[in-house]
């Protein structure tokens, strides 16, 4: 079995917990945000849906710049979603070109001709596209719950949804 497919497989079974979190965020909450020093609903949520698109496209060289990050806002949950989708397609589009040299393959991150930072390819889709991913996915459940929205079912129960009920 290709390198990959794990990957491909993680990335389907995660993308369809993280669609049931982002289906919750309310719409009319998106410019709410815990702190002055967080990032608003709309901006965590956005970044949530769009991290494996991004981070797929930023490895699909063999090195990049680092991203100049500014995190825009959702304006709806519509927009959350439809770019969502777009990302989770990107990510599967990019991985499933790959075959295991490409993802054992050295990637870096540079800045002009300095080397910042040097891993294969594949630490980057576990450390940043997955890992990143889930990292701000519960950083997302933690704002819902502080807006008293009824978390879904993520790894096990939660204190609103029981699958195994």
């Amino acid at each position: 079995m290709p390198i990959v497919d794990s990957f491909l497989t993680e990335l389907e079974r995660e993308a369809a917990t993280t669609k049931r979190v982002l289906e919750r965020v309310p719409g009319d909450k998106l410019d709410w945000r815990p702190n002055a020093k967080s990032m608003s609903l709309g901006q965590l949520s956005l970044h949530v849906a769009q991290i494996p698109g991004l981070v797929a496209r930023l490895i699909e060289s063999d090195s990049a710049e680092p991203p100049q990050f500014v995190q825009q806002p959702a304006q709806s949950v519509n927009e959350l979603l439809s770019a969502f989708e777009s990302s989770i397609t990107q990510a599967k589009t990019t991985l499933n070109q790959w075959d295991d040299a490409a993802v054992m393959a050295e990637w870096k991150l540079i800045k002009g001709d300095k080397v910042l930072m040097t891993t294969p390819r594949l630490g980057m889709i576990r450390a940043i596209l997955l890992n990143h991913w889930y990292h701000h996915r519960g950083q997302l459940t933690v704002y819902l719950r502080l807006l008293d929205v009824p978390l879904p079912s993520v790894y096990g129960p939660s204190a609103d949804e029981n699958p195994f009920a």
